[in-house]
């Protein structure tokens, strides 16, 4: 990672999630406001990290309060030799461009199916696929997925390039939260 103006440098115990969820073990850490606001944006974002000197892209997503939380999964909590509860050292720099997000395998299927939303996604912006997948994949039940699904295609065949209403912050809606850590 090269260090620029922009990355910042700050400490914090990686916490372990009060419901993982049943997956394998994971923690996570919420960033500082200050870090959060040398951000190009409140909503899901890529980064450049370091932690205790292992470097890596990785996604922060929104924790509701204007800020980010982080994700370490198995993998990155064994490639950065941390683990639960350890202090570990951050530097956390946005990326020169975001890169082009994984479109889940439902959006894939319907967007393929309608050529006018599938023309209408490639005239979107990266940030803005980013937005509407976020959109999509916040559902919490399959039946508000597979409308949202519906809906974004006949939003973008109609010409919308952006999700109306939608929140990436969660701030207003309180739809994105950081987990809560166990005690």
């Amino acid at each position: 990672m090269a260090v620029t103006a922009k990355t910042s440098r700050f400490k914090a115990t990686l916490l372990r999630p009060a419901e993982p969820g049943g997956e394998a073990r994971w923690a996570f850490v919420v960033l500082p406001k200050e870090v959060s606001a040398k951000l190009p944006r409140r909503g899901r974002t890529t980064v450049e990290v370091g932690i205790n000197g292992h470097r890596c892209l990785a996604t922060l997503e929104p924790d509701g309060q204007l800020s980010h939380w982080l994700r370490l999964d198995q993998d990155l909590l064994a490639a950065a030799g941390v683990d639960i509860g350890d202090l570990a050292m951050f530097e956390i720099a946005p990326v020169a461009q975001e890169p082009e997000p994984d479109v889940p395998s439902d959006l894939q299927t319907a967007l393929a199916a309608a050529a006018e939303a599938r023309a209408g996604w490639n005239e979107t912006t990266t940030i803005a696929r980013l937005d509407w997948i976020h959109w999509i994949v916040s559902a919490k039940q399959a039946k508000t997925r597979a409308q949202r699904v519906a809906d974004a295609c006949g939003m973008l065949a109609s010409g919308k390039r952006r999700v109306c209403c939608f929140d990436s912050s969660g701030y207003y809606s309180k739809s994105f939260r950081a987990p809560k850590a166990a005690d």
